[in-house]
């Protein structure tokens, strides 16, 4: 695959850079943004924290709001920022914020309109990764975090891929898609009416049949005025005390779900990723 530079940024001596290549997992042209630290130019390879946007994002939301890029150059670490859905004329929406593009959830749809591109778990799982350690100066060592949406993608990815993370932290998650309003229509759209096959893309669920256990942060704002209907931590918790899973949930008062609360606390996840990353 080809890869198209769009743009490059100096910043914190690194560079910010978004690239396009054609998809073949989603068939279609994708973006990504990578945050390159400065000794990235240096004849050694780092380690990468991938990123996962919530709903309505693309890659652009986090590379400009969170602040990431300068603990991330001081600590050495690449971060990778994919889009959340597939992107074209070509490709299905629908009405709405919630579903289609911007709302890929992260799955592999079976359902038309939605299987011919929406394969967002092989994408991110799979063809992105190669497409990163085959053309930049990463390692093999990965960590995965994300917000809302894409907090609930770093969750269930990291749960049913052992030994391909090495940790897993998200902010203000969908921790029980298969029981809330925005899980139970995309899944329906994207997976289908049975929903006996749900349960595969839901952290509450996946936590139990772990056979890794991952060092897990999570943040979450007291304020964000969608904590009880769709994040639902709650669920996340009993089920890891079930299974004995241990899950560091960590509830700030005041906050809510927008950047500001990412921006607040994205030092800590980044410093308890490179806990992981950097250890020899």
């Amino acid at each position: 695959m080809t890869l198209q530079l769009v743009s490059r940024t100096q910043c914190f001596d690194g560079a910010q850079c978004q690239y396009s290549h054609r998809s073949q997992v989603l068939d279609c042209e994708m973006r990504f943004s990578i945050f390159l630290p400065s000794q990235a130019e240096r004849d050694q390879r780092f380690p990468v924290l991938y990123w996962l946007s919530g709903l309505t994002c693309t890659d652009e939301n986090f590379s400009q709001k969170a602040g990431a890029q300068r603990m991330a150059a001081e600590l050495g670490i690449v971060l990778v920022i994919p889009d959340t859905s597939p992107r074209g004329d070509s490709v299905a929406d629908a009405e709405g914020y919630d579903l289609g593009k911007g709302a890929g959830f992260y799955i592999n749809a079976t359902q038309a309109p939605w299987k011919p591109h929406y394969q967002m778990y092989d994408y991110i799982v799979k063809e992105l990764p190669a497409l990163v350690e085959e053309n930049f100066p990463v390692s093999g060592r990965r960590a995965i975090s994300g917000h809302s949406m894409g907090g609930h993608g770093a969750l269930t990815i990291a749960l049913k891929n052992p030994g391909r993370y090495l940790s897993v932290s998200a902010f203000a998650p969908i921790c029980n898609p298969i029981a809330c309003p925005w899980g139970e229509k995309a899944f329906a759209a994207y997976l289908g009416e049975d929903r006996s096959t749900w349960g595969e893309h839901d952290a509450s669920v996946l936590i139990g049949r772990a056979v890794e256990k991952l060092p897990v942060l999570i943040s979450q704002g007291e304020e964000d005025t969608f904590l009880d209907q769709q994040l639902k931590p709650n669920a996340l918790e009993a089920a890891a005390e079930a299974a004995g899973y241990a899950v560091n949930i960590e509830y700030h008062a005041g906050y809510d779900h927008s950047y500001y609360f990412i921006a607040s606390f994205i030092e800590q996840h980044l410093r308890f990723h490179a806990d992981y990353l950097l250890a020899h």
